[in-house]
């Protein structure tokens, strides 16, 4: 099954518009650059290729990382954390594209968040079967500074919640080109991805890609 670009713009409508306080969607922001991203996207895999993170209680993620900016973030036996060198090629994390950061300061300035100068993207790579289940983004020094999540390629189903991980959740779609902005309030709410379905994209092929902006270092 074929997702064109054309489906991904018909889906939009099915996304919800109210989240709470300090959600934004940005349905389609990020499209007029998306071939720009993914491209961005794959030379930064060149230079710290993708990896299946293993969490501190010896779980493997289904989902596959790398990240770009003068931070990462990493998962290992030691714990989580914001690391400057990538583990696995002993050398800095690529430098973030332009396109990155300028795309993740307009969408936080869309949503109200002013001057967000991202100095890590996390770039996550889901195929069938992937998943990411509920949790927090609390290992970052700054909590003032919101969230940016793009998404690209195959379409999602990601999921919302509370504070608190027994909060029930909101289920949302997103499609190639949607934009997540989350902050304030809604900083440390609980959120995820259900199993990726398969599928291919017109410019991904079997995988859907996520950017993560944040902010990890208090200034």
């Amino acid at each position: 099954m074929n997702t064109s670009l054309f489906e991904d713009l018909a889906d939009r409508e099915a996304l919800p518009q109210d989240l709470g306080p300090g959600i934004t969607v940005l349905k389609g922001f990020a499209l007029r650059d998306g071939a720009a991203l993914v491209t961005a996207l794959f030379a930064v895999a060149e230079r710290s290729p993708f990896r299946h993170m293993v969490t501190p209680g010896g779980y493997r993620m289904s989902v596959a990382m790398t990240n770009c900016g003068p931070f990462g973030w990493v998962s290992d036996n030691k714990g989580y954390r914001y690391d400057s060198f990538d583990p696995d090629t002993k050398t800095r994390w690529p430098a973030m594209p332009e396109v990155f950061t300028r795309l993740a300061a307009e969408a936080a300035k869309r949503s109200g968040f002013s001057d967000f100068v991202p100095d890590a993207c996390l770039v996550n790579r889901y195929q069938a079967g992937a998943r990411l289940t509920l949790h927090q983004d609390k290992n970052e020094r700054d909590f003032t500074a919101p969230i940016v999540s793009v998404s690209l390629g195959l379409p999602a189903d990601f999921q919302f919640g509370g504070l608190a991980c027994t909060d029930r959740t909101t289920r949302l779609r997103v499609v190639h080109g949607d934009v997540l902005v989350w902050g304030g309030p809604a900083r440390l709410r609980y959120h995820g991805v259900l199993p990726l379905k398969p599928a291919l994209h017109a410019l991904t092929g079997e995988y859907r890609f996520n950017l993560t902006f944040r902010k990890s270092a208090s200034t």
